[in-house]
């Protein structure tokens, strides 16, 4: 067991520790933690079950290891859209007047 001396650091009205890198990796802690009272002491835990949310391209990499099957969300294209008549939307003018 390590014990180490800690000072309390001011934050505005408030006070704070500042933890040794090397615990925070040890300890797994990421964004937050949790903070258990034991009356006579304090636990600090790692926030288990939260995950990282991804990035896009993280996201997009996971999604291309799962090799899932996304046929079902293709529905647009048996709807028939593409061979609706469109006409493009005539943008109104304005005229500038002269004063």
């Amino acid at each position: 067991m390590e014990t180490l001396a800690i000072p309390l650091a001011r934050i505005g009205n408030s006070r704070g520790i500042r933890l040794p890198a090397h615990l925070i990796r040890k300890m797994g802690f990421d964004t937050e933690l949790l903070l258990e009272d034991h009356g006579d002491s304090l636990v600090l835990k790692p926030q288990v079950g939260v995950q990282k949310k991804l990035s896009w391209d993280e996201t997009a990499q996971q999604m291309a290891m799962a090799h899932e099957d996304w046929s079902d969300w293709e529905s647009a294209t048996t709807d028939g859209l593409e061979f609706c008549a469109w006409e493009p939307v005539k943008s109104k003018k304005t005229k500038k007047t002269s004063k």
